[in-house]
């Protein structure tokens, strides 16, 4: 299990340095700020994120969802702005990035969960 987070962890920083190929705005200048990045935006989706969209519940529904969005690029701008090597300019870089990651992330995911019986 240890070494499946691991993976896990070392393939969401190599689909973070392939965001600036398709958002080219967004800059990451080393692997070793991919690395905190990625650890550091997991650490605030496991614990802000889920307390934020409660609080954001009502418009939300409203929107069906998609507020959601919004605030997953407000913790990716948020977490970039806290790590030096990370440039994320702009609020739509961020919501690009964000989505771009979330995508590829979730397909690391995928990859490395164990199939279904």
């Amino acid at each position: 299990m240890i070494v499946n987070r691991l993976a896990q962890w070392a393939l969401n920083t190599v689909a973070l340095m392939l965001v600036p190929e398709i958002v080219s705005s967004i800059s990451v200048k080393s692997w070793t700020a991919a690395l905190l990045f990625a650890l550091l935006l997991g650490l605030v989706n496991a614990s802000i994120k889920p307390l934020l969209l409660l609080i954001t519940l009502p418009i939300s529904v409203l929107t069906l969802g998609i507020f959601a969005l919004v605030i997953n690029a407000l913790a990716f701008w948020a977490v970039a702005g806290l790590i030096g090597g990370i440039v994320v300019p702009t609020f739509w870089a961020a919501f690009w990035g964000a989505l771009l990651y979330s995508v590829l992330c979730t397909l690391v995911s995928a990859a490395l969960s164990e199939p279904r019986r």
